[in-house]
């Protein structure tokens, strides 16, 4: 579909409307209303052989970083794409954690972290403080990682709500759990996950017994997080698992309890269904083995054992993988040339997550012109790559609180426009990401779209201000790094180059040179912006040029093309 009439009839449709209820809100009529057939590209994951220059790195730290400033693009340019993806891949410290910001929480002082705090009163304070650390991990990660882009990733897959779990300890420690894993092994991972506390707690684990056994999770760990479901078969049986093998992966998880204290899992044997599990004809009628005692908690090995011995839990991972980083069109060539090689890799590499990314971002399927700029950005990528590529200026640590709230700005603003860090809608995630077929496009209709503008709008002009600090795009500092500052056809023509992902037209640049200098030759600006060369201190030289550097920032961020990445 054309993108940039999606985008357009979406604003056209809000100028003139009230501001919308959720309820109310329809989907946008220029939506998918199926998937294309056609195949999109046919290239592979066979090496990437092409040019290797700006809009190559450009695409990769989109994708792969929540963007970078463009100073660390610039930066990136001298490294090969080698160099690059093994710094992606790269290991960083385990960052510090939350620290507390409400006096009013006597569990911990101000500035102090509350992750081994007693309970307290100030849970939806300590989740806040949560979010927003983690939103300025996103936001100052350095130079480029995969990290908490992987972080997320994971948070989407494995979706708990910090809401329904109700102990932010628990919560922050299942982020870390994603953190550590982010880019290992994805078997052990899942078993961490399904014995973490706050897993057990979103979906009933610690509920789980011999006399009350409960599928939550014995469900959603065969459906949403490991082999997928394939097609149904019969009434809620499918190619990959059936209902009798959600009873019976029910049954060996029965046994595990949280122990608040420790903030950790335990397995307690009276609780344990020893009896034998008897699997169906998708697990090849697999027989695990009922174990008494302690030893009952080994059944979650034969579990995963049993799970991971299928190929399309490979290439469920891998689609996942793909809908992520590359585009949410999975058709036959992709699933031929990219999901089903990948998945090989996946299964001979023992499924350690690395070897797979190193592929795909090293891949002739992932360059492929196609892919560039296809994908529209989540609230995260719209907002935290907004303050990246303008290297916007946030409090520092001297005054903890101060340094939060802004950082909750931004995490808030992304919850208005329908991703809230922390709180995925449901178990199986943003829907931006499995819905079919609109995918990426329920990021945008009549209400989120108003928000992105305003949020642009504000860093664009006249900041937000909070606890004597305005976030603000500093326009100077941005347009002194364009190689002719004094030429407004070069400086238009970069700008859009580091914020587009897909080149504009003639027409767009004629359009955003006369919101520059309205109705005026070219020479108006250079005389401009030299007269304030000579004398930058100069408020009444200063304001001018700032003036109209924010009106076509804010112009151009209002472009269809800012959306995509």
């Amino acid at each position: 579909m054309n993108r940039r009439v999606f985008f357009a009839e979406t604003l056209e449709d809000i100028l003139s409307a009230e501001q919308p209820r959720v309820a109310d809100i329809k989907p946008n009529e220029f939506a998918n209303k199926a998937l294309p057939q056609v195949a999109r590209s046919l290239a592979g994951i066979e090496p990437y052989t092409g040019p290797w220059g700006f809009e190559q790195v450009a695409h990769l730290l989109r994708r792969t970083s929540f963007g970078a400033p463009r100073s660390t693009i610039d930066a990136m340019l001298s490294l090969t794409m080698d160099e690059i993806v093994e710094i992606l891949v790269s290991e960083l410290p385990t960052p510090d954690p939350p620290l507390n910001t409400n006096s009013n929480d006597t569990g911990a002082p101000v500035g102090e972290t509350w992750v081994n705090a007693p309970t307290s009163d100030f849970n939806g304070s300590r989740n806040n403080s949560l979010k927003s650390w983690w939103t300025g991990l996103i936001i100052q990660q350095q130079p480029v990682s995969l990290h908490e882009t992987m972080t997320l990733f994971w948070h989407n897959h494995f979706a708990t709500e910090a809401t329904v779990i109700k102990d932010a300890r628990l919560t922050y420690r299942h982020n870390t759990l994603f953190r550590q894993y982010a880019l290992n092994n994805f078997k052990e991972l899942v078993k961490q996950v399904t014995i973490d506390p706050a897993m057990l707690r979103y979906l009933n684990g610690e509920k789980n017994t011999k006399t009350s056994p409960n599928e939550n999770y014995a469900r959603e760990l065969q459906e949403l997080f490991t082999v997928g479901k394939g097609p149904e078969i019969a009434q809620g049986n499918y190619t990959n698992y059936t209902e009798q093998d959600v009873q019976e992966a029910a049954r060996v998880l029965t046994g595990w309890r949280i122990d608040t204290t420790t903030f950790t899992s335990y397995f307690v044997p009276n609780r344990h269904d020893t009896g034998n599990k008897q699997f169906s004809s998708a697990y090849q009628n697999t027989v695990i083995l009922g174990k008494t005692g302690t030893d009952g908690a080994t059944e979650l090995d034969d579990l995963l054992n049993m799970i991971f011995a299928q190929p399309e839990t490979a290439k469920f991972i891998c689609r996942k993988l793909y809908r992520w980083f590359v585009y949410y069109v999975i058709d036959n060539a992709t699933e031929a040339n990219v999901i089903s090689p990948l998945a090989d890799i996946f299964r001979t590499n023992n499924y350690d997550i690395k070897p797979v990314l190193r592929v795909l971002f090293k891949s002739a399927h992932f360059y492929d012109p196609v892919n560039s700029g296809c994908i529209i950005k989540n609230p995260i990528d719209f907002n935290v790559g907004m303050a990246r590529l303008f290297s916007v200026q946030f409090p520092d640590s001297a005054n903890i609180t101060r340094q939060y709230n802004h950082w909750k700005f931004v995490r808030e603003q992304a919850s208005l426009m329908q991703m809230d860090l922390c709180e995925p809608p449901n178990v199986a995630g943003w829907p931006a990401y499995y819905q079919t077929p609109q995918f990426h496009e329920l990021w945008i209709n009549s209400d989120t779209i108003q928000k992105r503008g305003k949020f642009s709008d504000t860093l664009a002009t006249t900041g937000h201000t909070q606890n004597n600090f305005t976030l603000i795009i500093d326009p100077i500092a941005f347009v002194q790094q364009v190689s002719d500052p004094s030429d407004p056809n070069i400086l238009i023509n970069e700008f859009a180059k580091y914020m587009f992902p897909i080149a504009i037209t003639n027409n767009q640049k004629s359009f955003l040179k006369e919101v520059l200098i309205p109705g005026l030759p070219d020479y108006e600006w250079t005389n401009e912006w030299l007269a304030f060369q000579s004398d930058p201190n100069d408020p009444i030289k200063r304001n001018a040029i700032t003036t109209k550097l924010q009106t076509l920032l804010r112009t151009m961020m209002g472009l269809a093309e800012y959306h995509l990445m």
